[in-house]
């Protein structure tokens, strides 16, 4: 049985689904205390952890292991996207700098892993556009993410109670105090495994409750993947541009949409009280979390004291408020997320997760799919909706004119703080100044089922609202 490490928001959740499939391992207290067993303190094969804006998780590790893992987890409901990460952690690439920055380098890593971003002070020479640099992916950052993944040039081996890192010859132990970090760097020397040259060993904080014998097995299992990355750097290339050297480990990503988030509220309250929406409100805020808790705690086992979840106090508590600026982010079936642009919250209705956001043009242009010219002084108004499946942007002239609305039908609406989040699901309908209404783009929905980022339930999903939006606005 393969064993896993899960860490954040999801990690009650997805311990109660992953549990009867994996191993889990090293897990925290509170863990522990939930679930009332004992759990193995050694090494991971794959690492399950939320993401830095809590939108999902990532899954690094063995290939095998994470594959699995991503592929349990993709069912959770209709609304979960996976991608796997063309650079994931730990792959070694020869990348062509593309950019440099004020605090460092864009790196090109070829046309199918993307770019990278190489700190200056991660490199002990001057870099400038067209250099080539050979570099290993430290921390890789979601698809969605504004952030290029962090690249390095030291070379590591990646593990949950031990690492390595190539050019270190000494050992170093992460630990609570200075007896217990002794205590690791002198354990080192009683293990069988013998350590690579130039490569020196960290012990990470779960080495100081790992056994002799589940230290020794950490040890091995990263200095097996460091002879394969001594082999590979062995293998001298002459290349112009950037290539692969090694990828001993894989990549995931899953990002969770707001049904999603129920459904693995559901399987959390199959161990502990749960609010309903407790995923949800802790996925808007890093904040949001001591109040989630704190709710959870007060109630205890009396969980009929929770009506749904309170979409109000949600969002009274913690925005968007009237006048507040939101961001419209457009998440694409692909993985890619960015930006429709900034608004004003024109209206606001907690009580029943209604938004009102007011936007204007600053250029000119085509409205897609409408095919009205877009004007500098236009305004959008965009009515968003917690949970539905849909929502309309009506265009209008500076002496208010219609130019026609567009209806994007997308994965259910949730409202955060500073940003309106959802999946766009390609197909939309239109309705034109002259009263025409048109459904597009179901050929891109087609194809989006056809590359395996769109199942074929949540396209089905996508055309039964596409129909009724289009039987409303025809009316």
């Amino acid at each position: 049985m393969s064993r896993i490490r899960i860490r954040g928001i999801y990690t009650t959740a997805l311990t109660h689904l992953l549990g009867d499939e994996f191993e889990v391992v090293q897990a925290s207290p509170p863990i522990r205390r939930r679930f009332d067993e004992s759990f193995d303190t050694g090494e991971y094969d794959a690492t399950v952890e939320t993401t830095d804006d809590r939108q999902g998780v990532g899954i690094s590790g063995d290939p095998e292991t994470v594959s699995h893992v991503a592929r349990r987890v993709a069912d959770t409901a209709i609304d979960t996207f996976h991608w796997q990460d063309s650079a994931p952690r730990g792959a070694l690439f020869d990348g062509v700098v593309s950019d440099t920055l004020g605090s460092g380098a864009v790196v090109d890593l070829g046309d199918d892993h993307g770019e990278g971003f190489l700190p200056f002070r991660a490199i002990d020479r001057r870099i400038d556009d067209g250099d080539h640099v050979r570099v290993q992916v430290h921390d890789p950052e979601p698809p969605w993410s504004r952030d290029r993944s962090l690249l390095g040039t030291d070379m590591q081996v990646f593990g949950g109670v031990a690492s390595l890192s190539k050019g270190v010859n000494e050992v170093v132990a992460s630990a609570p105090d200075d007896a217990s970090r002794r205590e690791l760097t002198r354990t080192t020397e009683m293990l069988p495994t013998d350590v690579p040259d130039e490569w020196g060993v960290r012990w990470e904080y779960a080495a100081a409750d790992a056994t002799l014998d589940e230290m020794n097995a950490a040890l091995s299992a990263a200095v097996e993947r460091a002879e394969t990355i001594d082999g590979a750097l062995a293998e001298e290339t002459d290349v112009d541009g950037p290539r692969t050297v090694a990828a001993p480990e894989e990549t995931a990503w899953l990002w969770f949409g707001r049904e999603s988030r129920f459904e693995l509220d559901e399987a959390r309250r199959e161990v502990t009280t749960t609010l309903p929406g407790h995923h949800r409100i802790k996925a808007a805020d890093s904040s949001a979390s001591t109040a989630v808790d704190f709710a959870e705690d007060l109630y205890g086992d009396s969980e009929e004291a929770f009506d749904g979840m309170p979409t109000g106090a949600t969002l009274r508590g913690f925005g968007p408020d009237a006048d507040d600026e939101v961001f419209i982010d457009h998440g694409k079936p692909d993985g890619r997320c960015f930006s429709l642009g900034k608004g004003a919250v024109a209206e606001a209705d907690p009580e029943a997760g209604k938004y009102t956001v007011r936007r204007e043009m600053g250029s000119s242009g085509t409205y897609d799919a409408i095919g009205t010219d877009r004007e500098c002084g236009d305004v959008a108004i965009t009515k968003f909706r917690e949970g539905r499946w849909w929502y309309p942007t009506a265009y209008r002239s500076e002496n208010g004119k219609s130019k026609g609305t567009y209806v994007n039908v997308c994965t259910p609406v949730e409202l955060f703080p500073r940003s309106v989040r959802y999946v766009d699901l390609h197909v939309d309908v239109v309705k034109r100044p002259d009263g025409t209404v048109e459904r597009v783009d179901d050929d891109e929905l087609d194809a989006a089922v056809e590359t395996g980022h769109i199942s074929e339930e949540l396209a089905e999903k996508a055309r039964s609202v596409a129909a009724s939006v289009e039987k409303v606005l025809s009316k």
